[in-house]
């Protein structure tokens, strides 16, 4: 068992262009609502990349704050769970402890790791620090998204326990390593697309890369 903490919020302008972002998040203090599309009152602004039934939850492991404050000191006194826009935040577990179709319990709700997440520009002006987006996409240390299996009632407190290994599946860290390689293995990137429970885009996306590289 993980114990998380508990983050939700709506949609507020960025500090310097005034473009909306759903990345402003407080913590739950009570029972909340998780459905197939997320937690009941959180919001995401540009939904072409962010929520809907395959990125309905974002869980960002807070032991990666420390590194990030240890690379980017002057930003560290803002570098708290909740700050990056995460849904959950877990202290024991990171990318390397989990693997795509991996099915969790949270409360009474049922979620499954379907990609992870793509770090964008809105985290460096968040947080007023060039370069942050880039060094967590080059350090593969982006947490990832979750689906909704089963929907449910999650309260401050409760625990996050695996249910469903996919034991047969790669680490997220392994998966993001190989989608980071500039000429990946072909079979290994098939394996990848064809795994139980991974988000449709990044399928997509994978997909999109196979056929550029067997035209090589």
């Amino acid at each position: 068992m993980v114990q998380v903490a508990l983050f939700t919020g709506g949609i507020q302008p960025l500090p310097t262009s005034g473009r909306p972002t759903g990345m402003f998040k407080t913590p739950v203090t009570g029972p909340v609502e998780l459905t197939v599309e997320g937690f009941v009152g959180d919001q995401q602004a540009d939904r072409r990349v962010h929520g809907g039934p395959d990125k309905a939850v974002h869980l960002y492991p807070a032991r990666h704050y420390a590194s990030l404050a240890t690379s980017f000191p002057e930003i560290a006194a803002a570098l708290v769970p909740g700050a990056l826009g995460e849904n959950l935040s877990a202290a024991d577990i990171d990318e390397r402890d989990v693997r795509i179709g991996d099915i969790w319990q949270l409360g009474t709700a049922r979620l499954q790791v379907s990609q992870p997440r793509s770090p964008c520009w809105k985290i460096d002006e968040r947080l007023a620090c060039e370069g942050v987006a880039a060094w967590i996409a080059r350090n593969h240390l982006t947490g990832w998204y979750l689906c909704v299996t089963q929907a449910g009632t999650v309260s401050p407190g409760s625990t996050f326990e695996l249910l469903q290994p996919a034991s047969d599946a790669p680490t997220l860290h392994d998966a993001m390593r190989l989608w980071a390689e500039h000429r990946p293995s072909i079979a290994a990137l098939e394996a990848l697309a064809q795994l139980p429970g991974i988000a449709s885009d990044w399928r997509d996306k994978i997909q999109q890369r196979l056929t550029w590289l067997k035209r090589l």
